[in-house]
């Protein structure tokens, strides 16, 4: 018999339930780039109802809605803030100097978390010539480095008043946003009273196969559609995708909770081990582990796959386990196994 492999490295490798597949086999479509998919649209209208904005578009990607919204809010020469490991940074492929021809002003957060006293500190001054103009705050909710650590929504209205006396945008990237609204239990409502621009994923936590949605203004979300169209992300009968995203939207938001306790069961669990020297405080579906200096995490990572258990190397001593709707209490048995005979 084939050995089961509990596939942890991250929420992007679920596959779509036996009812999402049925929802997009029944999907009407249209040709989108022409706005006359009927699915894509409803996907649209719904995912800006929730949070209260004017429009929303369907991408191929989180990086993309990413990347259309630091076009959106700033020229070339121009400058963003963002925590030193925020995605549009370190896992966007240079994409923020490609596609805005921007720089960035990196903060060292708690976590992946920044405070509106050091957005502030950052702010270049608009009347020197020898600093790029500063145009946009960029957040990360949740953060991925940070262990899936939430922010104080507080904090978050602190930095949206510093970004409104300096008049920058404010952009959210919410590629984990519903593991925060469930964790923090708040409203996405308050979220898109706040920010400028959001990025929501479908395909991470929420067990959509493909696509993400930038939220915003009717304008820029009108102009966000041409650059969309650029960066080639234009896509025909795109109805089939986003009909799995309103099936997620409908029924993988509420069960995310479930998501957050088996990973704090992988972490208390995980713990126990004293080659491990720390695990992240577990706030919502991702967990990290700090191994002790004498272990190489590529070869314990490489001892896990041996007994059917895939994560991944997260740099230096860290290695990330990540929950998701594909994996549920079983596997915390082979877990114990398989960090037991590493032990051995």
């Amino acid at each position: 018999m084939a050995q089961k492999i509990i596939d942890l490295r991250s929420d992007t490798v679920t596959k779509p339930t036996k009812e999402m597949l049925a929802a997009m086999m029944a999907a009407e479509v249209g040709d989108d780039v022409f706005g006359q998919d009927p699915t894509v649209n409803a996907l649209q209208e719904k995912a800006a109802a929730m949070f209260g904005m004017e429009a929303a578009l369907f991408c191929p990607s989180g990086t993309m809605t990413n990347q259309i919204a630091f076009r959106l809010h700033t020229s070339p020469g121009c400058e963003a803030i963002m925590e030193e490991y925020a995605h549009p940074y370190r896992y966007e492929g240079g994409g923020l100097a490609v596609n805005a021809g921007i720089s960035t002003a990196l903060i060292s957060g708690d976590r992946g978390r920044i405070t509106a006293a050091q957005v502030e500190a950052r702010i270049n001054n608009p009347d020197d010539v020898h600093f790029p103009l500063t145009k946009v705050v960029s957040l990360e909710n949740t953060c991925n480095r940070g262990g899936g650590s939430c922010y104080n929504f507080e904090e978050i209205l602190r930095i949206r008043e510093v970004c409104d006396r300096h008049g920058l945008a404010l952009h959210l990237d919410g590629a984990r946003l519903f593991n925060a609204l469930v964790a923090k239990q708040e409203s996405p409502l308050t979220y898109g009273n706040t920010f400028d621009t959001i990025s929501i994923c479908l395909s991470k936590s929420l067990g959509a196969p493909v696509g993400s949605l930038l939220l915003g203004s009717a304008a820029p979300i009108k102009a966000a559609r041409r650059i969309r169209k650029v960066l080639g992300g234009g896509m025909r009968q795109a109805g089939f995708l986003a009909a799995a995203g309103i099936y997620a939207l409908d029924h993988h938001v509420v069960r995310l909770k479930l998501d957050h306790e088996l990973a704090q069961n992988i972490g208390n669990l995980t713990s126990k081990f004293d080659f491990v020297e720390e695990v992240l405080s577990v706030e919502t579906n991702i967990v990290i582990c700090k191994l002790a200096a004498a272990i190489n995490p590529k070869d314990f990572v490489a001892h896990l796959a041996q007994h059917g258990i895939l994560a991944v190397p997260f740099g230096g001593q860290l290695v990330r386990f990540v929950a998701h709707l594909d994996v549920d209490a079983t596997c915390l048995d082979p877990i114990q196994t398989a960090f037991s005979a590493y032990s051995k």
